[in-house]
């Protein structure tokens, strides 16, 4: 499974990349936001930090003016994977998108049947959100189990990105049902490292390593 930061921040996306797990970045206009800087300023310099797919969102509504968009924000870099809504328009972009040759990642699907629209309008990637579902009293991660029956019985080439992930628990499920990708906050794909027996293992080795007296270096 792929792992995508789901950020702005370009000191976390570094972070991430210097220990070789991200596969790509995620952004949205409220992402952006919080960071403060211009978006195609930012947009730019993370498609500089990672090889992986940056996913850059439109703001339009209207299918015109979504193409009018896509086509300045895919000149940003080689890996801009423009990001649409789930919608009518939407969808109609990322069908022109994607017979253009360019990545698509179709974002606020929140049913297997929208999943199975935005597959056959040809999108790279579908963007289920679990932990809105979560919020409203459903289990989000059925949603994800449904959409993989769906793509594998017809075998559809849309990557399943997760997305809404919220802890640790939504990244081992979604790599237990099959899922392409997830993207997740760096501080949710950092707690995947931490495991108290592991800290108990490091201090315990550390304790014993000091009795010996010894120094590598």
């Amino acid at each position: 499974m792929k792992f995508f930061a789901d950020t702005a921040d370009l000191d976390d996306i570094r972070e991430l990349a210097a220990t070789g797990l991200l596969d790509g970045v995620t952004t949205n206009p409220s992402l952006i936001a919080k960071s403060g800087r211009d978006f195609m300023e930012v947009t730019r310099e993370i498609c500089g930090i990672t090889d992986g797919p940056v996913s850059a969102e439109v703001v339009a509504l209207d299918h015109e003016t979504m193409m009018k968009e896509a086509e300045v924000l895919r000149k940003i870099a080689d890996n801009v994977c423009i990001k649409v809504p789930l919608t009518v328009d939407g969808l109609k972009t990322c069908k022109a998108l994607t017979d253009d040759g360019t990545m698509v990642n179709v974002t606020l699907c929140f049913s297997a049947n929208q999943a199975l629209l935005a597959a056959k309008a040809g999108a790279t990637f579908v963007s289920p959100f679990v932990g809105r579902h979560d919020d409203n009293g459903t289990d989000g991660m059925d949603l994800i189990a449904d959409i993989r029956l769906i793509y594998d019985n017809y075998d559809f080439g849309t990557q399943i990105l997760v997305a809404s992930v919220r802890h640790v628990v939504h990244v081992l499920e979604s790599a237990r049902i099959g899922a392409d990708v997830m993207t997740a906050p760096p501080k949710v794909i950092m707690a995947l490292f931490k495991h108290v027996l592991t800290d108990k293992g490091i201090e315990g080795f550390l304790k014993d390593w000091e009795t010996t007296g010894q120094s590598i270096l």
